[in-house]
């Protein structure tokens, strides 16, 4: 038998009643009504401000503990991490310190960190060469002492206004950010309280800074070197580093290295970091 007339008609009804349901849950969708709303997410803030040594701007990223408050008297440590950069390593960086912070791992206390946006890496990390031919090819290099003297007379000071921080801080570099790290340590040494100096590009104007008097590497600070399977030059005098700092250490135990058979120069610093923290600043292991 076939369908009485007000069946299709029904039928067609039900079908106009779908399609004006489904019109008006696309129109309620477009005007917001059940959407979720979206908040912004921030891991940390950016400040700017002219350093008037280096005549320019400089711009930090700055990540700050979830327990921090402006309000508060609490003062934390501080981690200053070149090549600091948002595209650079500022958020993974950042998101490990973090993570080792976490009450269940506790191998780092809450730590600021500042991420120091590079603007010319290979002028401000390197100390000037006496190879002809590197001068060639990186014309703006040497300019690490103007660099220091930002670190000490204009940063800190201007973290240390801003910010509720404790007087330890540690200096974190890689690479040629390693060779700057390690100038600091052999030349103003007490300019930060720990060391941690990753793949240090310490061939650089013939291994100068390793030929330094042995008066230069003797310290009383906390210092890391790490390096990878990255060639004979970098591992050995990554190596020679360590050992002339161990030598001359006032507290020997407070010196640690660690060599990454299974890292290269382009992976190896998450894995170096967390050794790093874990060795320096781990009290199950101090």
């Amino acid at each position: 038998m076939g369908s009485a007339p007000w069946d299709s008609s029904r039928n067609l009804s039900k079908k106009l009643e779908m399609r004006l349901l489904i019109l008006l849950i696309a129109i309620t969708f477009s005007n917001g009504l059940f959407s979720q709303e979206v908040t912004p997410f921030s891991i940390g803030e950016t400040r700017t401000f002219k350093s008037e040594i280096l005549d320019e701007e400089r711009t930090l990223n700055i990540y700050l503990p979830d327990s921090y408050h402006p309000d508060s008297s609490r003062a934390y440590p501080v981690v200053y991490l070149l090549d600091g950069s948002r595209n650079e390593d500022f958020i993974h960086v950042a998101g490990l310190v973090q993570f080792c912070s976490f009450s269940w791992i506790n191998t780092l206390p809450e730590t600021i960190i500042i991420g120091i946006g590079n603007v010319d890496r290979k002028r401000d990390f390197t100390y000037p060469t006496t190879i002809e031919q590197d001068k060639k090819d990186f014309p703006t290099t040497g300019g690490s002492a103007k660099f220091i003297d930002f670190l000490e007379k204009e940063l800190k000071p201007y973290i240390e206004q801003n910010y509720k921080v404790l007087e330890e801080a540690t200096l974190i570099g890689q690479s040629l950010g390693g060779l700057l790290a390690t100038e600091i340590l052999l030349k103003r040494p007490t300019l930060f309280t720990n060391y941690i100096i990753i793949s240090p590009s310490l061939w650089w104007d013939h291994e100068s800074l390793l030929a330094l008097e042995e008066s230069a590497f003797k310290t009383d600070r906390s210092i890391y070197v790490g390096v990878g399977k990255e060639g004979r030059v970098m591992e050995r005098t990554a190596k020679e580093l360590y050992k002339k700092l161990r030598q001359n250490a006032i507290v020997k135990n407070r010196v640690f290295f660690n060599f990454f058979e299974n890292r290269d120069h382009g992976d190896i610093l998450h894995e170096a970091l967390y050794d790093a923290f874990e060795k320096l600043f781990d009290k199950k292991n101090n």
